[in-house]
């Protein structure tokens, strides 16, 4: 079980090794580095640590808001980092006071401190601090006055090429799921709560669960209709989802829906909770002609997806 750890509590740590960053989606770039951290905890006989910031920065700092969206919840991130096998997980709460340190000021009182770190992995192309100097050469100097040792991580170099949350959420934003999920490692997914709807499925043969995201700063990929899997109920289910305005039945609604038909289960799950990996997108969201033609458009979709999931 992965300990999970905030910067304020008493954190007891056995020769930490840590690495620092904000892993916004724990993508396969991130891996690469999380990996590098076991082993070099392995071979310094020390306990591997992985140093977080949250709220993500560019929240805090209101860079790109409204239109700036997260991968990962802070829940799905610890997720994939006990997934990925890290023991420790340190998160330090981000305000404007950190965000005015620079990088050997935020070591020093964080990484030294707090945590007492005798080895810090720093990526090649890493940089944090308010002068960007969290950097294996910028930090060196740091690094002798406190004692840790630096090691600098070699450069990720897949062969689909460079992966970064950026790329990854325009990816997603775009449709583009299988690029998506080529940088991450792993479909795609986002949490919510079931909440009740307005029963239209369920009269046309298709009851649906409609999804509420558990934090409105999580990333929605484009409107569309998507195969899926579901994690309910300690089971997973394959299903179909639409994302948008629901044209056909709500032509003037400005409020756009989650919407997943799970296949082979019945009943109502309000207020459970839901975790769905996107797949594949299979088409744009459409106006159709009426119910009917809607009802076929959807036997379709189900047939297709079907051999997907």
């Amino acid at each position: 079980m992965m300990k999970v750890w905030s910067i304020h509590e008493s954190i007891q740590l056995n020769h930490p090794v840590a690495t620092i960053g904000i892993f916004d989606g724990v993508h396969r770039g991130h891996q690469f580095i999380l990996e590098h951290l076991k082993e070099q905890a392995a071979n310094h006989g020390g306990d591997p640590v992985a140093v977080t910031l949250w709220p993500h920065p560019q929240i805090v700092l209101n860079r790109g808001l409204p239109q700036f969206k997260l991968l990962h919840t802070k829940e799905e991130k610890i997720r994939e980092m006990e997934r990925i096998g890290i023991s420790n997980l340190v998160i330090v709460p981000f305000n404007q006071e950190i965000a005015s340190l620079t990088a050997c000021e935020f070591t020093q009182e964080y990484l030294v401190k707090h945590l007492g770190i005798e080895v810090l992995l720093v990526g090649y192309d890493n940089r944090f601090g308010h002068d960007r100097k969290g950097d294996p050469e910028g930090l060196a100097r740091c690094a002798d006055q406190n004692r840790f040792r630096i090691e600098k991580l070699p450069e990720f170099n897949p062969e689909s090429g460079r992966i970064n949350s950026t790329a990854i959420r325009n990816s997603i934003s775009k449709g583009e799921l299988e690029q998506a999920r080529e940088m991450l490692g792993y479909h795609y997914y986002l949490a919510g709560n079931i909440v009740e709807g307005n029963r239209i499925g369920r009269e046309m043969g298709f009851p649906t669960a409609n999804i509420h995201p558990t934090d409105p700063y999580k990333l929605i990929p484009m409107n569309g209709v998507y195969a899926i899997r579901a994690e309910l109920r300690g089971e997973t289910l394959g299903g179909m989802l639409n994302i948008g305005f629901r044209p056909t039945i709500d032509s003037a609604s400005a409020v756009k829906t989650i919407e997943a038909h799970l296949f082979g289960v019945s009943g109502d799950f309000y207020d459970e909770k839901v975790v769905i990996h996107f797949v594949k997108r299979i088409r744009n969201e459409m106006k159709f002609s009426g119910i009917d033609a809607l009802r076929k458009q959807l036997e379709v979709d189900k047939a297709i997806i079907q051999q997907i999931v």
